[in-house]
């Protein structure tokens, strides 16, 4: 049974994915990679600072990870986004953990960070969402994603 992206990719038509660069190759990075080119879905890799419109009232900011990464781990290389629709703000933080975190406190002000909404990285692990990550984003509402088994 597919699960998570590979089973959004195989079953649901995708136009667009959006995903940052590795330094090391992942057999489910590879995976979701060859299904998105065999679907003919646009891959965009993107890094921190690049922005995707998307109408005149909404659009992503990536704010992580940097062109050049500092991790050589998949979760710490996790895409971190502001996704922006008028005066509301989410913030998308993958699996990141402290250490991720970490730079992204040091790159960015925290009017930069603030968000309304924040999901919790790393379903929420205990090596992520630092207090010092959660105070400077200060949502209103946090989401953490879990799967039953």
């Amino acid at each position: 049974m597919l699960v998570g992206i590979l089973a959004i990719l195989e079953n649901i038509k995708v136009e667009n994915l959006i995903v940052s660069k590795q330094k090391e190759e992942y057999k489910n990075y590879k995976e979701i990679v060859q299904i998105a080119m065999k679907k003919k879905v646009n891959i965009m890799v993107v890094s921190a600072k690049d922005k995707i419109d998307i109408d005149k009232y909404t659009y992503i900011n990536i704010l992580y990870p940097e062109k050049k990464l500092t991790f050589s781990d998949i979760n710490n290389n996790s895409l971190v986004l502001k996704f922006v629709y008028k005066d509301t703000k989410i913030m998308f933080t993958g699996d990141i953990e402290e250490e991720a975190e970490r730079e992204i406190l040091k790159r960015y002000t925290i009017k930069d960070l603030k968000s309304d909404i924040l999901k919790i990285a790393h379903h929420g692990s205990k090596g992520s969402t630092t207090t010092e990550f959660l105070e400077a984003v200060s949502p209103k509402i946090a989401l953490i994603g879990v799967r039953q088994k």
